[in-house]
């Protein structure tokens, strides 16, 4: 494929893809609609989407890391962590009531979210320095979304698709970090009062800390940064769960807290 008929489908994949997400109609993957084939190249299509939101107006507050358990690498037949940014209107907090009129096939996960209390950028030196960023610690359930069929994707239909980001819903109550063993906590996710997912910090790469450093030293060789204030969901702590409209959803992280939603 040459440069200028790469730089073509690219802007057609972008276009495919929020295209779909605007009239809730998903789409083939992009990988065999327009041969998007490589993580930059998706990076790239997802660029191109983020940048279209911020200038209708959205504003970006973190960032999410996906497919770091081995759970839902498994369901979706994809090997490394992705990530995707955050936006203000993707935010809800415990107990809201959460639109599945902006979702088109959403599935929820139960994730340990971190706050920032400075900025990451330039250049990040030791574990340390990147642990002395983080501020606190929320339970959270983040609603993933794809804007392809079935969830059929490889590795480069979620990156161009924001890494699946749907909404995600935070608890109320921050935690400073202190002596809590993040690999150890367990997670029970309920739907309706049924238990639906189980697991725990290890299956977010080992460590959710762990992955959040990942993701801080992923974006700063990108040229990238992270903000005082910003949010980061580390990832999902046991396989991921379908619903829709009508679901309660309650999840409960050790020393953490719990988090709920109603989707309508």
């Amino acid at each position: 494929m040459g440069d200028l008929e790469d730089s073509s489908n690219i802007r057609l994949a972008a276009f495919a893809l929020r295209e779909a997400r605007k009239n809730r109609k998903a789409i083939p993957p992009i990988t065999q609609t327009y041969g998007i084939h490589g993580l930059e190249i998706s990076y790239e299509i997802a660029k191109i989407n983020n940048a279209e939101r911020l200038r209708t107006g959205a504003k970006e507050i973190g960032k999410k890391i996906g497919l770091t358990s081995k759970a839902v690498q498994i369901q979706l037949g994809v090997d490394q962590p992705d990530f995707g940014t955050l936006f203000s209107d993707m935010e809800y907090l415990d107990s809201d009531e959460v639109p599945t009129s902006k979702l088109l096939q959403p599935k929820v996960e139960a994730e340990i979210a971190f706050v920032l209390a400075n900025d990451i950028q330039g250049s990040i030196s030791s574990y340390g320095e990147f642990l002395n960023s983080i501020l606190y610690a929320l339970p959270a359930l983040e609603i993933v979304d794809s804007a392809i069929e079935n969830w059929k994707i490889k590795l480069e239909d979620t990156v161009a698709d924001n890494a699946s980001c749907g909404l995600f819903v935070l608890g109320n109550q921050p935690v400073t970090l202190g002596n809590l063993d993040l690999a150890g906590v367990g997670m029970v996710l309920r739907k309706n009062g049924a238990v639906e997912s189980v697991g725990s910090g290890a299956a977010c790469l080992n460590h959710p800390l762990r992955a959040a450093y990942w993701l801080a030293k992923n974006l700063i060789e990108r040229g990238q940064s992270l903000k005082e204030g910003e949010i980061i969901l580390s990832g999902a702590l046991g396989p991921m769960v379908s619903i829709r409209s009508g679901d309660d959803l309650d999840a409960e992280i050790k020393g953490l807290g719990r988090v709920s939603c109603k989707m309508i």
